[in-house]
């Protein structure tokens, strides 16, 4: 047995029955479909054996939040052994095709977003459209889907004038496919904050990061998702070159998510998950060390920031928050709730939708007492559930800090 699936399986017996994972988790707190952290995780991963059928099926409810984790006081694996569960419960009974198409976030984004994108987005506004994907997939019809954008990232970036200026140093950016399908608008306001702090930017090769594949079970698919981005980025990082990343879940999958729960090992996949970092740790890193240009332009605002649950299970304390105070001006009001609900793809499913809903409550009331006409947050599905349930347009932090630069 690996040392990953060792301590997984040895962490059970930290376990001292605290409930204070239960107290803490956000979906417990809003229906009794699932139990709570401890009950479906390490007192039911005692009956948990391989070649027998998984004891309970509550484990399904489990949104991978980390919260329960991240309160643990004895530091056992909840949130990864939920995960392995979910995992054995699809390795037994197959995976259902609604999860299946939305755990393809490459597939789905490659066949939505180019010149066809506005009639994807035209049907997915239609109410009859949406009643019959809830009826035939099971997507909720008031999940939110986000808008495919008309071109993708990966061309814009093939297209673009080559910067003005030799850069010193080089960075990988891992976009995720969210920035290629979707948001675009995010990777350029990356490579813009980071060609002005001297960077050449490599868009290397690369696929899903995984975690959709995970979060619903198929193990086999993100197995393989892993590793293609582990043969991809390796080069680079052998080189020294870092790998940064918008997306904070895909930084996580590759710095620690899919090592942990897939139980992947070995040296090269250890030399990616330390050669990448969050976007704002990167640039807190630099500003630590006094390389951040802080040429930044004042602005007079005050935003509500949401740190996402992937974000705060990177244990890195608050990078954006840290970068953005270097801003004359700017100020951010942090939200204190646990979740906002999606986890993903879950909260897409007509059977936790409103689950989802209950559990963002309280990020919603924040957004809305703001009053702002703006909410920031560094998880892209995360900010179209706030934008979805508020009505308030929700950005990225490095498009605050990008509008800084004046860039």
């Amino acid at each position: 047995m690996d040392h990953i699936e060792l301590s997984l399986t040895q962490s059970l017996d930290h376990c001292i029955k605290c409930n204070i994972c239960t107290a803490a988790c956000p979906v417990a707190a809003v229906t009794d479909k699932f139990p709570g952290p401890k009950y479906v995780g390490p007192q039911a991963q005692r009956f948990r054996r391989e070649g027998q059928p998984v004891p309970d099926d509550s484990v399904d409810y489990c949104s991978g939040c980390r919260v329960c984790n991240q309160v643990c006081p004895t530091g056992v694996l909840i949130a990864e052994l939920n995960a392995r569960a979910r995992g054995q419960i699809v390795a037994e009974r197959g995976l259902p095709f609604r999860n299946w198409i939305i755990a393809r976030a490459g597939l789905v984004g490659g066949l939505s977003a180019g010149p066809q994108a506005p009639l994807v987005n035209f049907g997915l506004r239609l109410a009859p459209a949406r009643w019959a994907i809830e009826k035939i997939l099971g997507i909720h019809h008031r999940a939110p889907l986000p808008m495919a954008s008309t071109y993708r990232f990966r061309s814009w970036f093939a297209r673009r004038p080559a910067p003005s200026t030799a850069a010193k140093r080089r960075v990988v950016y891992f976009h995720g496919c969210s920035t290629n399908y979707y948001e675009p608008h995010v990777g350029k306001a990356a490579v813009a904050v980071l060609e002005h702090n001297g960077f050449e930017v490599i868009l290397a090769e690369q696929n899903c990061c995984g975690l959709p594949l995970i979060s619903n079970g198929d193990f086999k698919g993100a197995t393989s998702a892993h590793e293609a981005n582990v043969r991809k980025l390796l080069p680079y990082v052998r080189q020294g070159i870092p790998v940064v990343g918008t997306s904070t879940s895909c930084t996580l999958t590759l710095k620690e998510e899919a090592p942990e729960i897939l139980g992947l090992h070995g040296d090269d996949v250890r030399a990616v998950a330390e050669g990448t970092y969050d976007i704002f740790e990167f640039l807190r890193d630099l500003a630590e060390r006094g390389e951040l240009k802080t040429d930044f332009q004042p602005m007079q605002r005050r935003l509500p920031y949401h740190p996402p649950c992937q974000y705060r299970a990177h244990r890195l304390g608050k990078p954006a928050i840290d970068v953005l105070a270097l801003v004359p001006g700017l100020r951010l009001d942090e939200s204190r709730a646990d979740c906002c609900g999606i986890a993903g793809t879950y909260g897409l499913k007509r059977e936790k939708y409103q689950i989802a809903m209950d559990i963002g409550r309280p990020l919603f009331d924040f957004v809305r007492r703001s009053g702002s006409d703006l909410a920031l947050c560094d998880s892209e599905t995360c900010r179209w559930q706030i934008t979805n349930a508020t009505g308030v347009p929700s950005k990225h932090p490095i498009e605050i800090l990008a509008e800084a630069y004046g860039l």
